[in-house]
């Protein structure tokens, strides 16, 4: 459903581009992780998706969705294929509704130049039963303040899923949630998922909660793929340095009173451009190799050590 390939993204004034030749792809009722830390371009990655990238940055290979290039479309293709092919489920829904909107007036806008204003209105309140919240009725009469972090984040999934997109890019949509309401948010989506068979991408810098939701992941760091693969076969046997690092990173449970080992140092700004891996200033297991030159993603991987 959703090909990317070779895709290219360099932001003005930049050493090095923010997206570096990604490939990666998301079938109908598949969940892909895509899972970094901060600044490794996840986030532009789904935005690219959307057709929302910078007038003036150079991009260059393909984003098909469905067959067709997301990258040539016209303004009014891209304003279908964020309606209908893919929508995005932000990371603070606060930040995505107006204070001052009810929020059967937020939905109703997205569907009342397609159906009309008492269709759309009607529609608001299946939506926001579709997606679990209490008293649909009632709720399309109130403001943003008056319900909780939880209750809005399935507002925000509601206006997502108003055109039925085949693809949903979750932007860490559940950052923002305490442990319990994030539970109930990623079981919704799941149960949406698998009814309404849409493909999602899944963005998230939180491994455990990759490992509970998706399929298959791709890790990315300062703006490459590194590593992916089936969910399950990565996280037991993870072959790239970074992959390992990020997982021994988490933190757990069974190891109150410690805390767990940190990646040292810090990933490269887009003002430098390491030469070789962009890992290597990082890595424990560096060699001569290793900042000679990139080394390619082959079977799965993109290490020099994962060859040997």
């Amino acid at each position: 459903m959703l090909e990317i390939d070779e895709l290219a993204v360099r932001l003005p004034r930049t050493a090095r581009p923010a997206i570096d030749h990604i490939s990666l792809t998301v079938a109908a009722n598949e969940t892909v992780g895509l899972v970094g830390e901060s600044g490794s371009g996840k986030s532009l990655t789904a935005r690219a998706v959307l057709g929302l990238l910078p007038k003036d940055a150079q991009i260059s290979g393909e984003i098909r969705m469905d067959g067709a290039d997301v990258l040539t479309m016209s303004p009014a293709g891209l304003r279908r294929h964020r309606t209908h092919s893919a929508a995005m489920i932000y990371q603070d829904p606060r930040a995505a509704l107006s204070p001052f909107r009810r929020i059967g007036d937020f939905l109703a806008e997205i569907l009342r130049e397609e159906i009309g204003a008492k269709a759309a209105r009607s529609r608001a309140v299946e939506l926001l039963e579709l997606v679990g919240l209490s008293e649909p009725e009632r709720r399309v009469r109130q403001y943003p303040h008056e319900l909780s972090g939880g209750m809005l984040q399935r507002v925000v999934i509601a206006a997502a899923l108003a055109g039925e997109p085949r693809l949903l890019l979750a932007d860490e949509p559940t950052t923002a949630l305490d442990v319990t309401t994030q539970a109930e948010i990623i079981g919704l989506l799941r149960d949406l998922r698998a009814r309404m068979r849409t493909g999602m991408l899944f963005i998230t810098h939180d491994l455990e909660l990759a490992a509970t939701i998706c399929d298959r992941v791709y890790v990315m760091y300062a703006g490459r793929i590194v590593e992916t693969g089936l969910t399950r076969r990565l996280f037991a046997e993870p072959r790239h340095p970074y992959t390992s690092g990020l997982l021994a990173a988490t933190p757990r449970v069974s190891a109150l009173g410690t805390l767990p080992p940190a990646i040292p140092g810090r990933p490269p700004d887009l003002l430098s451009a390491p030469p070789g891996c962009r890992f290597a200033p990082r890595c424990p297991h560096v060699m001569d190799s290793c900042t000679a030159a990139a080394p390619p993603l082959v079977d799965g991987v993109a290490c020099v050590k994962a060859e040997l």
